[in-house]
């Protein structure tokens, strides 16, 4: 008889990352620590270049003033940029905890192995991400390397973007196979999408404008975290 892996063992539990983009940029250490209070896990910063995707955000000095101000925080750096190796010893230095790339980006000489043993020997952890037009057998090879795999639910490189259902395949693949691995989604996610999210096995929420612009902080991380933790039962 078949067992299905994800009873086999413990789901992994719920990390919910207000993603910043959805603040009051001009006030961030405020709403960094309005949300921290709320109940989030974890502060998602949205790093882009402008080249690898549109849109032009922040980088590592706006990482560092925040981690002088909101020391405990766990700083999860999305990095949306062209080559994430010249990047590295910038954010260790700012303090982040945690470089997700991006596996369409440019790689060091020694491919996607030497750029995960680059940023785990910087001293912080590493995941992975791809686009939803990246096939998941891209990253398949890898996973058993990284600390997280981010599925995107949207385009990369705007907040405030549809959900995007048919990624839940994804989220499932690598359930299945990595049934213990943090699996984070990052677009769209909200009352009305957490559910499919959470069913197909990510335990990692990013969540902008559902927690951001709620007028309940704490219910609105509280709803997201109750709904990953009521999947990982059934």
């Amino acid at each position: 008889m078949t067992t299905n892996k994800r009873k086999q063992m413990s789901s992994p539990s719920a990390i919910i990352c207000p993603s910043v983009l959805a603040s009051d940029l001009s006030n961030l250490t405020a709403e960094c620590e309005r949300v921290i209070t709320a109940g989030a896990d974890w502060v998602h910063l949205d790093v882009m270049d402008g080249h690898f995707v549109p849109n032009l955000t922040f980088g590592h000095t706006v990482v560092e003033h925040l981690r002088k101000n909101i020391k405990d925080a766990y700083l999860d750096c999305h990095l949306m940029v062209t080559n994430p190796a010249q990047w590295i010893s910038e954010f260790k230095k700012a303090g982040g905890d945690n470089i997700t790339f991006h596996i369409e980006s440019e790689m060091p000489a020694g491919g996607v192995d030497e750029l995960i043993n680059m940023i785990k020997d910087a001293g912080m952890k590493v995941g992975v991400s791809l686009k939803p037009g990246t096939p998941i057998e891209t990253i398949l090879p890898i996973c058993d390397k990284v600390d997280l795999v981010l599925i995107m639910t949207v385009e990369p490189g705007f907040g405030g973007q549809k959900f995007m259902p048919d990624m839940m395949s994804k989220v499932k693949k690598i359930r299945e196979l990595y049934p213990s691995l943090n699996i984070q989604v990052d677009g769209g996610l909200g009352p009305a999408t957490i559910d499919t999210a959470a069913c197909a096995g990510a335990n990692v929420i990013v969540a902008g404008s559902s927690i951001y612009k709620s007028d309940d902080a704490e219910h609105a991380i509280a709803q997201l975290r109750s709904a990953v933790d009521n999947a990982g039962k059934a």
